[in-house]
């Protein structure tokens, strides 16, 4: 087992025709690239038709895809947002599942101030009803809520892996640049400090769990308070032969999917590093 690596949205060399997902597919199949994140991140506006198109191409080119879901998903939303919230989040998978996704990924919102055992507490309560609902309707997906880059979001290490302890169905979609610029001060950028992270994941979710990651990768700018901008790799003091040593040192496996604004190039870059396998 190893990774699979690809990017978050269509290649920006994806041509216009036949364009969208579709040709996103055949342009990452075409770059040797082998998957594919559906960027559903504004809102989930897509046929039933169109989904089975989606799924038909990736299975023809052996893509493997997943959803971002839309950004306005907040598990911490007030009583009367939060069935807003949760609709998009459902619409993701179920339109996901059509498309062919196994994993949908999303923001899981803001502490706003809150204490934090009180956020997780109505946030496992949220998602679990969310995760029961799609396995009773056949709904196979996973849920992934992902670490955020800014200390004011949920979406901590610590915050990620709960909601998969605590919930069947979801596991965390590990941002290792968002987790890095979330110390806002240079750290989380070492050998050790991701065996660190990969050895907390393993000690929550199982040994096994670091076989099956889905990883989302890019440069990235920060400041005290956390994430600014995503950057390419190469224009960011984000070390990724360090996370790639980690990954290798610990056996890890799945999916890297690149946010860099250099999309393939850098997904290709991601893809080249891992294969040289540093000592």
């Amino acid at each position: 087992m190893s990774f699979k690596f690809g990017t978050v949205g269509a290649p920006i060399s994806t041509p216009k025709k036949p364009g969208g997902s579709v040709g996103a597919i055949q342009q990452l199949a075409s770059l040797e690239l082998e998957c594919l994140e559906l960027g559903w991140v504004q809102s989930v506006r897509v046929s039933e038709s169109a989904c089975q198109q989606i799924k038909q191409t990736a299975e023809e080119h052996v893509i493997s895809i997943s959803v971002h879901a839309p950004y306005f998903i907040n598990l911490n939303a007030t009583p009367e947002e939060w069935p807003n919230s949760r609709k998009r989040l459902m619409d993701a998978a179920k339109f996901g599942y059509l498309a062919g996704a196994t994993d949908i990924i999303f923001h899981p919102g803001s502490y706003f101030n809150q204490p934090i055992p009180e956020v997780l507490d109505r946030a496992i309560h949220r998602l679990s009803n969310c995760a029961e609902e799609l396995s009773q309707a056949g709904t196979q997906v996973i849920l992934r809520p992902e670490t955020m880059g800014k200390i004011a979001l949920l979406g901590s290490l610590q915050d990620v892996l709960q909601l998969a302890r605590e919930v069947p169905g979801v596991a965390p979609c590990l941002d290792f640049a968002h987790l890095h610029a979330r110390a806002g001060d240079g750290s989380i950028n070492t050998t050790g400090e991701w065996l660190s992270v990969l050895d907390q994941y393993a000690l929550a979710l199982g040994p096994d769990s670091l076989r099956h990651l889905h990883i989302h990768m890019s440069g990235i700018e920060y400041s005290v308070k956390g994430e600014r901008n995503h950057l390419p790799i190469t224009e960011s003091d984000f070390d990724l032969h360090a996370l790639f040593k980690a990954l290798h040192l610990r056996g890890c496996a799945g999916r890297i999917l690149c946010e860099s604004p250099k999309m393939e190039d850098d997904a290709l870059l991601m893809k080249q590093t891992w294969e040289e396998k540093p000592a």
